[in-house]
């Protein structure tokens, strides 16, 4: 021993201290590591009451209640914007609706009457129960109005069968004559025209037609004159 403190050995003195060292450390370990998991894989092999106070979950904290504010109720104390007949102007925007807890008042000058005597209170420009609604005035138009044939074939109440000329059954002509007409608030044939046809035909569908009636045609609830086109057909039987 007095050899190495004082003096280098050259390491021919060996001892042994560092492998014991070592074992002891593994051993520890191994100890500590042991009383660590038998607890984890045996939940049982521990006391009773450290299971108890291991496995027991303290209780949640009461919740606590916020107190619901109060809405404070403003009352209004001014005059009010409407007095049952006139409205007034507030000087100045106003911030808030302001509330009227009291009970509502009677209008100046007493409850509000819709008769017809009375009439309405305010009811400018007209004087109260003296106004009448405008007469909705339609102009009648300048001239028969023109309608279709179609319209005017659905108007008709008398219809006379044009007499065949006899030189036009002498020369076997067919056809159709094409006739303008008026036809008058009263329902009669005016201003009758000829348009087109065969000369032959043309006499007898003015005498026809000048003697058909229709029914009035109505424009806004009144009758007017209008003007159309009437076919007349003439055919000979084979």
């Amino acid at each position: 021993m007095f050899e190495d403190s004082t003096f280098e050995s050259a390491h021919r003195i060996r001892t042994r201290s560092r492998g014991w060292g070592l074992a002891a450390f593994v051993f520890n370990s191994a100890i500590l590591a042991a009383l660590i998991a038998i607890p984890l894989i045996y939940p049982e092999a521990l006391p009773a009451h450290w299971m108890s106070t291991l496995i027991t979950a303290p209780p949640p904290p009461p919740a606590q209640t916020r107190p619901v504010p109060q809405q404070a109720r403003a009352e209004f104390h001014g005059r009010p914007e409407f007095n049952g007949i006139n409205l007034t102007i507030p000087q100045r925007i106003p911030t808030s609706i302001r509330n009227f807890d009291g009970p509502e008042r009677e209008p100046a000058g007493g409850p509000i009457s819709l008769g017809p005597s009375v009439g309405i209170p305010g009811c400018d420009p007209f004087p109260c129960g003296t106004y009448k609604p405008p007469t909705v005035v339609h102009e009648e138009p300048k001239g028969p109005i023109v309608i279709s044939k179609g319209v005017a074939e659905g108007m008709v109440l008398q219809r006379i069968i044009p007499r065949y000329p006899p030189i036009a059954v002498a020369t076997r002509t067919q056809g159709t004559v094409i006739l303008q007409a008026v036809i008058t608030k009263n329902g009669t044939i005016d201003q009758l025209q000829i348009v087109s046809g065969s000369p032959m035909l043309q006499q007898a569908a003015l005498d026809a037609v000048s003697h058909w009636r229709y029914r009035p045609y109505l424009l806004n609830g009144q009758p007017v004159d209008v003007e159309t086109t009437i076919n007349v057909v003439f055919t000979l039987n084979q």
